[in-house]
């Protein structure tokens, strides 16, 4: 589905007058000696076209009078993953910055909360690059925020961005996603660090190429002895259709097809495995397990 440059204006729209909500941990999950929080960047205010306008008509709303959904307006939470180990202080993705939506850009309060600052975090790791995960990448200066930081990001979701023609061949309403990536690459494209799926990016993380909702899109499995978690991103990209019905394309992804496949290998996965989960738009932090249902899947906190 092409989306239009309309339905990305009443995304903006949407956020008039709106302010961003309280920040904090949300969720927090023990992986041996290490722990995985999220970390609160707010919310996004979205029209619901942008996911549902490819579903079907008469089977979507059962589903959203199920989980009490408006078909015209989301509200996701951003929940980021930050992984501790006591060597290594990883934040998955980076959150929105100040220029995305009043609603979200607040991750730099809810890592105040813990009695963390930018500076502690020794890595950063991306899952991919729309604007609600890299934004937030760059200060008031436009130096990197997170200053003593590895970055890091799988090499097919760099290359896509990166390269010139990608502004061109997204889609005029998708145009903006691809400036303001290229430009916060930019002040880290002297030391980023580039990986491939099934790398272990850092002692105990791996990486699993998940794409569709991206070109380069990636998952990360974290696992410490016998405890794990999976890291999803987007992949999996909220807790009703995409759980309800993992096979349906969502507006949202940049190539449907593909994300269905990422989607459902990922469900089935957690399902049989009973590994945790962590997604950045899931509900409640974002941290839980994934149930097999006679209609698809649950998410269970």
């Amino acid at each position: 589905m092409k989306l239009s440059r309309r339905a990305f204006t009443q995304c903006f729209a949407a956020t008039t007058g709106l302010v961003a909500l309280p920040s904090f941990a949300r969720s927090e999950l023990s992986l041996g000696p290490a722990t995985l929080t999220t970390v609160s960047d707010g919310r996004l205010v979205l029209p619901g076209q942008l996911i549902f306008e490819p579903m079907p008509r008469d089977a979507l709303p059962p589903i959203l009078a199920e989980f009490g959904l408006s078909p015209d307006r989301l509200t996701p939470e951003c929940n980021l993953a930050l992984f501790r180990d006591g060597t290594h202080t990883v934040l998955f993705d980076v959150g929105s910055g100040p220029d995305f939506m009043p609603t979200a850009g607040s991750v730099v309060d809810s890592l105040n909360a813990l009695g963390l600052a930018p500076e502690d975090v020794t890595h950063v790791i991306f899952t991919h690059a729309h604007p609600d995960h890299i934004w937030g990448l760059l200060d008031d200066f436009d130096e990197p925020l997170f200053s003593e930081a590895t970055y890091m990001m799988g090499r097919r979701e760099w290359d896509y961005w990166w390269n010139p023609n990608t502004v061109n061949t997204i889609g005029e309403a998708r145009a903006a996603f691809a400036v303001g990536a290229k430009r916060r690459m930019q002040m880290i494209e002297d030391s980023v660090v580039l990986f491939d799926d099934g790398d272990e990016v850092l002692p105990g993380i791996s990486a699993l190429f998940t794409p569709g909702h991206t070109p380069g899109h990636m998952g990360f499995e974290i696992r410490q002895g016998s405890e794990s978690a999976l890291v999803v991103g987007d992949a999996i990209g909220n807790h009703h259709v995409a759980f309800r019905k993992p096979n349906w394309e969502s507006g949202s992804d940049q190539d449907g097809p593909l994300a269905v496949r990422s989607r459902t290998m990922l469900l089935d996965r957690l399902a049989a495995e009973q590994m945790t989960v962590v997604g950045f738009h899931l509900p409640d932090g974002g941290i839980g397990r994934v149930e097999a249902v006679d209609d698809g899947f649950r998410f269970v906190r």
